[in-house]
């Protein structure tokens, strides 16, 4: 009877945790809006699309990207991490003026904040030559009817 009644406390505490696992990474898919400030004190607006199964895409959002034809997204990934981390990444082109683009590729490591809200650090790391990488802050707001 101990043993029976042990099991059934270790299946409902593993159901539990399954559960939490599950309802934690369903608050991450959807859409997110992205304000990024990097320490030289440049600031970005990027789209990002979490999926199922880590998948996602981003999108510029930037005013000065409407210079250019309309920003195409790009392939991103997340992934969830102990407790409420959350990192997602993946290629983004940021414009230079009115002249160019810098393709780079955006890391954000941060965490789920109880307003519902993503918050952390990023870095943009330039494919451009030997540029160094840009880091900062950001915040993620989940975007209505995303």
């Amino acid at each position: 009877m101990r043993i029976r009644l042990a099991l059934i406390l270790i299946a409902a505490a593993l159901t539990c945790v399954v559960t939490s696992s599950k309802s934690e990474s369903s608050r991450i898919i959807g859409r997110w809006k992205v304000d990024i400030t990097f320490a030289n004190g440049e600031s970005r607006l990027v789209g990002f699309e979490a999926q199922g199964a880590g998948q996602g895409f981003f999108r510029l959002l930037d005013p000065q990207s409407k210079v250019w034809a309309p920003a195409n997204p790009s392939k991103a990934k997340w992934t969830q991490g102990e407790g409420n981390a959350v990192t997602f990444s993946g290629p983004i082109e940021f414009p230079l003026g009115n002249v160019g683009r810098d393709p780079g590729t955006l890391v954000f490591k941060g965490k789920l904040e109880a307003d519902g809200s993503l918050t952390g650090e990023v870095t943009f790391s330039s494919a451009i030559g030997e540029q160094p990488s840009k880091r900062g802050t950001f915040k993620a707001v989940p975007v209505a009817g995303g």
